[in-house]
């Protein structure tokens, strides 16, 4: 099964958009606000989607909640795709382009509330079926890892789509592919990762599942805290993560100046130049940072102190980012992207191991739900104002980078998570 499951992670991460979302958005003609707002709105959906699916998968079946989730995927790649090549060739007005937009996100928060909490469930349930519950950072860790070199492969081919078709808006639908591969190979999944699924599903059933895993995360202290952490790291990083797009594309062009300076190339074909090897090196170095996270475990002395030395890590790099952003120092921006990205892989096995130590078995799936969920909230609330700030500090010239307020914004909450992240998170009310 680890071999399915590092299957998954790969063709899950075969999201062909991702290293260009942000410029794709830009090239349909949205600005940061309505791009921070458009993000928004996705984490909403998710987050109201969230509040049933864990519980669904729970009670009806893990896998066949996987199956609707890649189901819903398809229908977004197909409906964000035809909106952004329809707008980009002026078929649709901006208006309606908003309205297919919106509809898309709907159907990604779909896909998202039926997967996230519930994979991790059935991996754990691997786990313990195997006796491996000793294991749970490394396996997470390494099933990650494959995740991640999925991305850096499809970084290449990413990369090669746009610089072939000349457009952003197209590598929706290439992402569909994978997909389709993804629900033929959940069919191979053993009955047993169901949990402890009845096979049928009623109202009734969910919301009593429900009731008992929120007054479990309401009542137990470690995971209220989990929660908030969730809600600061995660919510933080999703919603600033793609910034990078444009920080690579404008730091590309004085290198495309002086090293191509005779070959003709479109906008999008000279983001290519430099987005494509930042990116490959960024998803290889986070694919290391996700194996090799028990052993940071391992030398802390356990979960809760390496999460701590993480925010440490995390206030340091936005200390330096604070002037690297506002004097526009490409290198030393794009670096700390970097960064936050070899943290973040670093952090999310490590949180994930905290949950599932909190947590039963047959109330894991709804517990991660409810955990993706805090974290949508987070994004929710996050993506907005930095959009807004980001637009703001643009069009007022305050600065050299119109980036600058996502740094100061990671600077005081990575300061306030590690100052209140004292007692270890074992302790429980």
């Amino acid at each position: 099964m680890l071999k399915r499951f590092s299957l998954y992670g790969f063709l899950k991460n075969q999201q062909y958009y991702e290293p260009f979302i942000v410029l794709a958005f830009l090239q349909m003609g949205l600005n940061y606000t309505l791009i921070g707002l458009l993000i928004a709105f996705r984490e909403m959906m998710v987050n109201i989607m969230e509040i049933p699916s864990g519980a669904v998968a729970d009670v009806w079946g893990r896998r066949k909640s996987m199956i609707v989730s890649f189901a819903a995927y398809i229908v977004h790649f197909t409906v964000i795709g035809s909106a952004g090549v329809a707008a980009v060739n002026g078929l649709i007005s901006f208006k309606l382009l908003l309205v297919l937009l919106f509809l898309s996100m709907f159907f990604y928060a779909v896909g998202d509330a039926f997967r996230t909490g519930t994979h991790k469930a059935m991996i754990f349930t691997w786990l313990r079926i195997q006796g491996r519950t000793n294991e749970t950072t490394a396996v997470y860790g390494y099933t990650r890892s494959w995740s991640k070199i999925g991305s850096a492969v499809s970084v290449v081919l990413a990369c090669f789509f746009v610089y072939y078709t000349r457009s952003y808006v197209y590598i929706f639908f290439f992402s569909i592919i994978p997909y389709v591969l993804n629900i033929i190979n959940f069919a191979g999944y053993q009955k047993e990762l169901d949990g402890e699924s009845t096979g049928s599903l009623s109202a009734r059933q969910v919301l009593v599942h429900l009731k008992g895993s929120l007054l479990e995360v309401i009542r137990n202290a470690s995971l209220r805290r989990l929660i908030l952490e969730s809600m600061g790291f995660e919510g933080f990083f999703k919603s600033i993560k793609d910034y990078l797009q444009p920080i690579l594309k404008q730091a590309a062009l004085p290198l495309i100046a002086l090293f191509f300076s005779g070959v003709v190339m479109t906008s999008e074909q000279k983001s290519v130049i430099l987005i494509g090897p930042v990116y490959f090196f960024l998803f290889i170095l986070s694919a290391l940072a996700s194996r090799k996270s028990h052993k940071l475990v391992r030398k802390t002395g356990g979960e809760d102190s390496t999460a701590r030395l993480i925010w440490l890590y995390m206030l340091f790099m936005m200390i330096l980012l604070v002037p690297a952003m506002y004097f526009r120092i490409y290198w030393a921006m794009i670096a700390g992207f970097i960064a936050l990205y070899i943290l973040q892989n670093l952090w999310r096995p490590v949180l994930i191991s905290r949950f599932d130590t909190h947590c039963s078995e047959a109330q894991g799936a709804t517990v991660l739900s409810i955990e993706s969920q805090a974290k949508s909230v987070g994004t929710m609330l996050i993506a907005p104002l930095m959009g807004a700030a980001v637009d703001f500090v643009k069009y007022r010239q305050i600065g050299k980078s119109e980036f600058w307020p996502v740094a100061v914004a990671g600077l005081i909450l990575s300061g306030l998570f590690f100052v209140t992240a004292v007692k270890s998170c074992n302790e429980t009310e």
